[in-house]
């Protein structure tokens, strides 16, 4: 079964042949890489997710101001805000997914799915979609086995790594697992959740990664928010039967393609975009300053 995850035509073929559903492919895999039990993995996804739901929790309810002063409790001022732009689900979505990757910048515990850079999207997702479909925790376990299949054949034909591919690698990743796993969730058929993880793509191709002060700070953390939500809007379009017209195969292999071709700068150095800028600059040197500062005598340079 090596060859399972290297396509996602791959994939469904094998799920059409052998008669089994996406997430439990997914097991029959992992069962057979690491020789682990159904039961094992099992329980491992609702632990994993517990620590999803833990850090969404954490980021609403506890002080979350990192030491470089770039986040400052983004999460809860959006979550308390009292106008709501588009309705109370979309407010909490967005709170949801800053307050998780606001406790990853702040040194806090999450589950990197697939990276820590982008922490915040699948847990703002699943637990958003929990809430409102009133879905168990087994069935969001099920999705995440679904997302986990994503990211293998995107590791495979691109990559997961904004020092390889750009934040498309990264954030856009983590979207196409989440809008795969929304549509798997709401009963979508194997068509349909490949077609939410083809848009998605589509929506985040070209995304550099350029952290501030190399800092997964900023733009990471509302990267995060703006993420998730594209991962909703593809799953709408998908379970509407919306074509993304090029397969999605292809569209990974774009995402591949482009993040071969993205300089260097570009890819998670600090060196161009956001981190480049005049204020990128000036903040850079700020918490640089601030590092030297914390040091022992005995660890200070030359």
């Amino acid at each position: 079964m090596c060859f399972l995850f290297n396509s996602f035509r791959e994939w469904k073929s094998y799920c059409e042949e052998k008669d089994v559903s996406l997430p439990q492919s997914v097991i029959e895999y992992e069962c057979e890489q690491k020789g682990a039990t159904p039961e094992k993995i099992q329980d491992g996804l609702l632990q994993a997710y517990q620590v999803m739901k833990e850090a969404v929790h954490t980021g609403l309810e506890k002080d979350m101001k990192s030491r470089s002063g770039m986040i400052d409790n983004g999460a809860k001022k959006v979550f308390n805000h009292p106008l709501t732009v588009l309705s109370p689900e979309f407010q909490k979505l967005i709170s949801r997914a800053l307050a998780a990757k606001e406790v990853n910048s702040c040194m806090g515990r999450v589950v990197a799915a697939p990276t820590a850079g982008a922490s915040g999207i699948l847990p703002g997702t699943m637990v958003t979609l929990q809430e409102i479909h009133g879905l168990f925790d087994e069935k969001i376990a099920e999705g995440l086995l679904v997302g986990a299949g994503i990211a293998l054949i995107i590791e495979q034909k691109a990559s997961l790594a904004g020092a390889v591919g750009g934040c498309q690698a990264e954030t856009g990743s983590a979207a196409a697992m989440a809008s795969g796993a929304i549509v798997y969730c709401l009963g979508g058929s194997l068509d349909q959740v490949f077609n939410a993880v083809a848009i998605t793509i589509q929506c985040m191709l070209g995304l550099v990664c350029d952290p501030v002060a190399g800092l997964v700070e900023v733009p990471c953390v509302v990267r995060n928010a703006s993420a998730a939500s594209i991962a909703f809007s593809s799953a709408q379009i998908a379970l509407a039967q919306v074509s993304a017209v090029i397969p999605v195969d292809e569209c990974v292999e774009a995402m591949g393609e482009i993040g071969a071709s993205m300089e260097s700068r570009y890819k998670e150095t600090a060196l161009g975009g956001l981190a480049a800028t005049l204020t990128g600059q000036q903040i850079a040197e700020r918490v640089l300053i601030q590092d030297i500062e914390i040091l022992p005598d005995e660890e200070l340079p030359d």
